[in-house]
């Protein structure tokens, strides 16, 4: 399956962190990927994620301002299930 693919802008990238702005469209995702650092994102849209990993497909609501966090080595495609554009910005902590 074709999906188009998530938006990610940096804006901050420094010895300490690096700071992505996702934008999804509708149906978007990131493609496979493992996190080389733990992570926050700050939703700014409300809006549900499907999170695809190894161990079958799981959706994560997003509420705009509600923060969450993950760990370094998470492997995953995050995809926007939502019928809107979806965005949030991922904090990378190195």
């Amino acid at each position: 399956m074709s999906r188009p693919q998530a938006v990610p802008t940096v804006q901050v990238s420094n010895p300490r962190a690096i700071v992505t702005e996702w934008r999804f469209a509708p149906g978007a995702e990131t493609g496979w990927h493992v996190h080389g650092h733990d992570y926050i994102v700050v939703p700014q849209t409300d809006g549900v994620l499907l999170i695809e990993t190894r161990d079958g497909p799981r959706e994560k609501p997003l509420v705009a301002g509600q923060s969450y966090a993950g760990l370094q080595g998470v492997e995953h495609n995050v995809v926007n299930a939502s019928p809107r554009e979806v965005v949030f910005v991922e904090v990378e902590i190195k």
